[in-house]
């Protein structure tokens, strides 16, 4: 099983696209709905041609909602990149695809919505020959742009058939055979408990295991698992699992948490990491910086203290780097991923 993300600017079409595609409406809250407009992660799933069965995971594209976006596309195999026809290239298209570019996600396909309001075929060349420049140089410069309607399905089994294509090239993950399951959401079900739901991007997870809750260190055991709806018994690295938890309470826990096994994995206040800034920065990332760091699911404020340069320039992914040392300081600490 695999996990598509989707990405780009808000109002673009994201939700109408994934619920053409499967039938779910992903704006599961009810001020979405009223709003007409995402604002937490959405979540669907579908069967592709071959096959396949395939998770998605629907971001906001607001910009106030990027914490949330960035909750969502740590753990995806696939970018599902979505532009208007109707309005092209936008600020948070650019921040979105910047967000991928440094995540280096291995393969996408842009979505052009709305294309059936377009009435001028050579406006569509030009809006495509516009989001082609904005992707050079990036992870998705060699994407295949494909103009799409949700509301007539042109187009959509071409993007289908794409998706397809992609998720059946292998590429490397990085396996420990430990399971770590970034929580995303955390509620509770009448009779049943405490649940949560995440990606899990590694190890496996079975029914009756011992796990533990980090940075919280908290004791559970797994009481039952569903994918898609469906009860399962083991869960396997990548997909999207709802976890029963027993011993643990809602308020216990929240989105940013790991589920894992005992014994391998300590939560830390500091990492030590290699930089890289995108060439949009304005100016050069200083030596103590107060910063917003993520990982997986978490959020927490940190410190940056460059070890190797105290005034480094600005430079764009890949081209240079340094070391550079994140130090948090919350008390729940940056867990190492």
């Amino acid at each position: 099983m695999r996990v598509i993300g989707t990405a780009g600017h808000v109002d673009h079409g994201k939700s109408t696209l994934v619920q053409a595609l499967t039938g779910i409406n992903p704006d599961r809250l009810k001020e979405e709905q009223e709003r007409e407009m995402t604002i937490d992660l959405g979540f669907a799933w579908m069967k592709l041609p071959s096959g396949i069965e395939v998770s998605i995971v629907d971001v906001p594209g607001h910009e106030d909602f990027i914490k949330n976006m960035l909750a969502g596309v740590g753990g995806i195999d696939l970018a599902l990149f979505v532009v208007a026809a109707d309005e092209g290239v936008m600020p948070q298209t650019r921040e979105h695809l910047a967000i991928l570019d440094l995540l280096q996600m291995p393969a996408g396909v842009v979505a052009l919505t709305k294309s059936d309001l377009i009435m001028d075929p050579e406006w569509l060349d030009l809006v495509q020959e516009e989001v082609r420049d904005e992707l050079r140089g990036t992870v998705l410069e060699k994407a295949k742009i494909i103009p799409v309607s949700a509301r007539s399905r042109k187009g959509l089994p071409e993007l289908m058939a794409e998706l397809d294509r992609l998720l059946q090239i292998p590429y490397a993950r990085h396996q420990t055979g430990h399971p770590r399951l970034p929580i995303d959401r955390v509620f509770s079900i009448a009779g049943f408990g405490t649940v949560v739901t995440g990606t899990l991007i590694d190890g496996k997870l079975h029914v009756g295991q011992e796990v533990e809750v980090l940075p919280r260190k908290l004791d559970s055991r797994i009481r039952g698992l569903q994918t898609h709806m469906a009860k399962v018994e083991e869960a396997f690295p990548p997909t999207r699992v709802a976890v029963n938890l027993t011993g643990v309470s809602r308020d216990q826990l929240e989105r940013g948490d790991v589920i894992t096994t005992k014994g391998w994995l300590e939560p830390t206040s500091q990492i030590d990491a290699r930089l890289g800034l995108l060439k949009s920065i304005p100016k050069p990332l200083a030596h103590n910086t107060s910063v917003d760091f993520y990982v997986g699911t978490s959020q927490c404020q940190a410190r940056v203290r460059l070890l190797d340069k105290k005034d480094p320039p600005a430079s764009r992914w890949g081209e240079e780097a340094w070391w550079t040392r994140f130090h948090s300081g919350g008390t729940g600490g940056i867990s190492p991923m």
